[in-house]
């Protein structure tokens, strides 16, 4: 806390008084401790923290739908993903071709429409959600791989996670954190610290609001920890809303793929609303 301006006259007043001493004694103020309530708050966020995987590489089979509007559309496809270098999900038609790819890199958005060799390609700063949200390739791989984020950071350190919220008051606890526009939200259960929900909100009073919600069921032992086999994933925006499904099997850790790739000359770049309608047609 700040000192009051009686504190702070005092602490010019008083050694004119006692000008004479030739010892003078500085003062300290003591940090206010911790009250219980942020004490349990704080280790209930460290235990979601520690939920974390160990694991460098993620890979698995994949049942992916896409619904826009009226129209659904489901495909089968392959999962990759390497931990802070790349998210990759390759998706099938018929079973055994590669209809498309959707790439994802520190770097880089890529979709790819391998039917009709189309693709987008583009940086974060310049699709205008994660723009203006500030998310960016570590805030999406915390979405796949179940964790808490901090937008614009690598990584959530026990000091970063000092400047969230957890109301542990009902059946699940809620995680908050807020910036400016943002409003960050996950649900944790109580009783083993999982995420079963995430929300992120960018609210805009002239334009209208644009959200993201991400659902996790079906956690599954990988390794030493759990990880959730079933995504529902809702992306709502003043004019549309685009739900993605992910039901995940077969999870192994894979190292032997390439995580980059080229796209060939022969492609046309697109928008991602017609990547959408093309993805729907098939």
């Amino acid at each position: 806390m700040k000192a009051t301006s009686f504190f702070k006259l005092a602490l010019v007043v008083v050694p004119f008084l006692f000008g004479g001493c030739k010892s003078k004694q500085a003062v300290v103020e003591t940090p206010k401790p911790p009250t219980v309530e942020e004490m349990q708050q704080q280790t209930f966020l460290q235990k979601v923290n520690d939920n974390a995987q160990y694991a460098k590489f993620i890979t698995s089979k994949v049942k992916f739908s896409i619904e826009v509007g009226v129209q659904r559309l489901t495909l089968t496809g392959n999962l990759k993903m390497k931990r802070d270098d790349c998210i990759r999900l390759q998706l099938m038609a018929f079973g055994f071709v590669e209809a498309g790819r959707i790439e994802l890199t520190p770097e880089y958005v890529l979709i790819m429409d391998r039917i009709n060799k189309q693709y987008l390609k583009a940086t974060y700063s310049s699709v205008d959600f994660l723009r203006n949200s500030g998310l960016n390739f570590y805030t999406l791989q915390a979405l796949f791989w179940n964790e808490l984020f901090v937008p614009g950071q690598s990584k959530v350190t026990d000091e970063l996670l000092k400047g969230m919220d957890a109301d542990l008051s009902g059946e699940d606890a809620i995680i908050s954190l807020e910036n400016g526009k943002m409003q960050y939200r996950w649900l944790a259960t109580k009783d083993m610290a999982r995420i079963r929900m995430a929300n992120i909100i960018y609210s805009d009073q002239f334009r209208g609001n644009t959200q993201l919600n991400w659902d996790y069921e079906d956690f599954r032992a990988m390794d030493r920890k759990f990880f959730p086999c079933d995504h529902h994933i809702s992306f709502t925006t003043p004019d549309k809303e685009v739900k993605l499904g992910m039901m995940i099997n077969y999870i192994k850790h894979d190292d032997g793929w390439d995580t980059r790739t080229d796209v060939s000359s022969s492609y046309r770049e697109v928008s991602v609303d017609e990547i959408l309608r093309r993805f729907m047609a098939l």
